[in-house]
């Protein structure tokens, strides 16, 4: 009885020893899953070249290049006139839009064939190729100008003539006073002459 209560004994205390370590190796293999669980973000990164120095462009301009994401950016900035800049953008494909914004605020987008023009032509040949309309006060001033200085001719030219022919009828009018007056003065001798 002996050998069978120290065998129970030796079982039980193995079985204790088996229930450890079968809780130390959930407890560690809980732990390593807690560890081995990881989060994976994904990030999207751009990549953006500065923008280049500006560079003098036609028509008192100035050019700037920007890429972002493998977009091209060329700003073509106007110090005066009508049109205030011109955005011409390149996609990685390769596709060129142009867009013209007006000093008023307006922006229309170039027409597809006056895009390879962007960067060259003049801010009123943009601004007519982009469908703005012409400032109507520079146009009304000149018109009112160059109508001005017809009137003015026309004015001067009748002024002359007026004063032709005033001076004609005065000198007309002075002779006939004179006559007028030669004759009143033989008819007012002649009556007072016994």
């Amino acid at each position: 009885m002996r050998k069978h209560f120290v065998l129970g004994l030796g079982a039980l205390a193995l079985s204790f020893v088996a229930v450890s370590c079968a809780s130390d190796t959930t407890s560690t293999n809980t732990a390593n899953a807690n560890t081995d669980t990881t989060t994976t973000t994904s990030t999207t990164t751009t990549s953006t070249a500065p923008a280049s120095a500006p560079r003098t462009g036609p028509d008192n301009s100035e050019i700037t290049v920007a890429e972002t994401n493998g977009t091209r950016t060329e700003t073509r900035t106007f110090k005066s006139g009508r049109v205030q800049r011109v955005v011409v953008t390149t996609t990685p494909e390769g596709r060129r839009t142009a867009r013209v914004y007006s000093s008023t605020g307006e922006t229309h987008d170039l027409p597809e064939n006056k895009v390879a023009d962007a960067l060259d032509a003049t801010g009123d040949a943009l601004g007519d190729a982009a469908g703005f309309v012409a400032d109507k006060t520079v146009d009304a001033a000149k018109a009112v100008k160059d109508g001005g200085a017809t009137v003015i001719e026309k004015t001067g030219e009748g002024a002359k003539t007026v004063g032709e022919k005033t001076a004609g009828g005065a000198k007309k009018v002075g002779e006939k006073t004179v006559e007028g007056v030669k004759k009143t003065g033989s008819a007012i001798k002649k009556a007072v002459t016994p």
